[in-house]
């Protein structure tokens, strides 16, 4: 039985974490570290509110994201549960890299950290945002309902509905390119999300991928221990060197879903668990089951039907 584990993209602005720390002391150890290194406290990290300027609102909703989703995947190690492939979106794609062994855990979250100081957009530039976007298959249709429109990108694909009727796309770019696309087609179809202000994955983020290049380049990559599936194309990150392009192309690359488990599939994976809340639940048509897990309850289900599927669980620890 192969087991994948996938993880999300979204920058965590809601409080996510709180029941999994109170639960198990491999997380809130954790915790503690990651304060250390980043110089942010525990409550910043895991309940807080944002910070209100934008990169550094961006900065430590990363953490936030990727403290959670390594957390959990340290509670599943405790029971024994570990992956046979691994892959995210955007900053998952990070915490990924990390848990396959490519890059230090204190170098991923000083870098999150020392995101903070990307220079702010000039007062006078356009407002940028994010939305989600429903796109119809077949043959002629467009690639995204922005397809040709100045100021509109296609940032992700999150693959097809459950139905198999629509795909689920994010769009970013100018706000208000976003808000007319919006108004034009047929309602439901484009959704500017709110308090999104950074088009992530587009060429907007140019300034902050050029920022953040030194130091990506400073730090120390090594080949990927387990198959680490790319978000950026259908890829298995096999050398540093592949780990370290990823990092520096996620910010202005659109990333794809698809292409994570499409990838896991083809190397065996039979059971896939969502680390975070980021990646909707019950929308999504994946090629294998999948366990979503935020909170204590989803530690069990993710245990149980991995056993159910017969794998290997001797010598775990009995759950509290």
């Amino acid at each position: 039985m192969s087991l994948g584990y996938l993880f999300g993209g979204g920058v965590g602005t809601e409080p996510h974490g709180l029941e999994l720390h109170r639960t198990y002391p491999v997380v809130r150890s954790w915790y503690e570290q990651v304060s250390e290194w980043t110089g942010l406290t525990v409550g910043q990290i895991l309940e807080e509110d944002l910070p209100t300027a934008q990169e550094e609102r961006q900065s430590v909703g990363t953490v936030r994201e990727a403290a959670l989703a390594i957390g959990v995947h340290d509670v599943l190690a405790s029971f024994n549960l570990r992956p046979a492939a691994i892959g995210g979106l955007s900053l998952g794609a990070m915490a990924a890299s990390c848990l396959a062994g490519s890059v230090d855990r204190r170098e991923l979250f000083e870098m999150l950290a020392g995101s903070r100081d990307t220079p702010e957009p000039p007062a006078d530039a356009p407002r940028q945002g994010i939305a989600i976007a429903f796109g119809a298959f077949g043959e002629g249709a467009p690639s995204h309902p922005g397809e040709n429109v100045p100021g509109v990108h296609l940032a992700g694909d999150f693959g097809p509905t459950t139905d198999g009727t629509q795909r689920i796309l994010m769009l970013a770019g100018h706000a208000e390119a976003l808000d007319a696309l919006a108004a034009e087609v047929p309602p439901g179809t484009v959704v500017p999300l709110p308090g999104r202000t950074i088009a992530v994955h587009t060429p907007l983020r140019r300034h902050y991928r050029d920022f953040m290049a030194p130091r990506i380049d400073a730090m120390s990559f090594t080949d990927p221990e387990i198959p680490l599936l790319s978000c950026l194309e259908p890829k298995v990150l096999r050398t540093a060197a592949d780990v370290r392009d990823l990092f520096q192309r996620n910010s202005t690359d659109p990333i794809s879903l698809v292409d994570v488990y499409d990838g896991m599939r083809e190397q065996g994976v039979q059971l896939g668990l969502v680390m975070g809340p980021s990646i909707p639940e019950g929308i999504l048509a994946f090629p294998f089951p999948v366990v979503h897990i935020e909170q204590p309850e989803h530690i069990e289900q993710a245990l149980t039907t991995a056993y159910d599927l017969g794998i290997d669980l001797t010598g775990a620890p009995a759950l509290s």
